[in-house]
């Protein structure tokens, strides 16, 4: 019960890593408030955390990407429990592999407003909420911010903005005692990977072959990136800030 009666909002937290984070929180006793599109998705998510506990979850239709609806959901859920002791900025997109060439301008101005945008502007909106209970942020980037990707100069550079956002707010919010860090997940075994594996000749082989970068010979789960969340929401990560915690399975190791 290590976040027993705090509230969090994860959004994009009907599906993958935000769905792992909700479980996580609640499990350990968090008022959990599902910020998705996917309404079915998200209700039914919410409807079974409510019925195992032992926190308390709430689903809130949300695209992210208009930063009204984000502001309302943020201003909801403090409304709904009272309180706002965290915010974890998980929602995003990884396009299809492109090339600069054929990037088009206007998919990189949709995706920066999707992944990074949307982030700055949940910082902003949650900070009046968790200036009262010397909350944390915390911002789902991605080990390709630092490692690169090819064929994804858009995607890679919406994810190094997270990570130097987090590096900036955890200076300017250290002295109000807000925390700021981000995860870098590396491959996690969440309905986007295997949607994707899905599109290719032979599905498990692609699942196999990705399985096997990780020292562990697996991908994550979502939940085990839930549970570093978790971890850096508490006060058992009280002296982190502005880290970047690379949750890769050792897959960048024994170059």
């Amino acid at each position: 019960m290590r976040f027993q009666g705090k509230a969090v909002v994860v959004t994009g937290g009907s599906k993958g890593i935000g769905e792992g984070c909700a479980r996580v929180f609640c499990r350990e006793g968090g008022l959990v408030a599902i910020l998705a599109r996917g309404k079915p998705a998200g209700e039914a998510l919410a409807a079974e955390l409510n019925r195992t506990g032992p926190g308390r979850a709430i689903y809130l239709p949300c695209d992210v990407a208009d930063c009204e609806q984000l502001k309302s959901c943020i201003d909801r859920t403090a409304s709904e429990f009272g309180r706002l002791d965290c915010l974890i900025n998980n929602a995003g997109s990884h396009p299809p592999a492109t090339t600069i060439d054929d990037t088009r301008l206007e998919d990189l101005d949709a995706l920066l407003r999707l992944n990074f945008i949307s982030t700055f502007a949940g910082c902003k909106y949650a900070l009046p909420y968790l200036r009262q209970t010397r909350g944390t942020i915390i911002n789902m980037s991605s080990m390709v911010a630092i490692l690169g990707q090819e064929h994804s100069s858009a995607y890679c550079s919406t994810k190094g903005a997270q990570l130097s956002l987090t590096k900036a707010l955890a200076v300017e919010l250290g002295r109000e005692g807000i925390r700021v860090n981000a995860i870098l997940p590396g491959n996690v075994d969440t309905p986007l990977m295997r949607d994707w594996a899905a599109t290719l000749p032979d599905p498990q082989s692609a699942l196999d072959r990705v399985a096997s970068l990780q020292v562990f010979g697996r991908m994550a789960t979502s939940e085990e990136i839930g549970k570093i969340a978790l971890f850096l929401a508490t006060d058992d990560s009280s002296f982190l800030t502005g880290q970047a915690i690379e949750a890769e399975g050792g897959a960048s190791l024994d170059y």
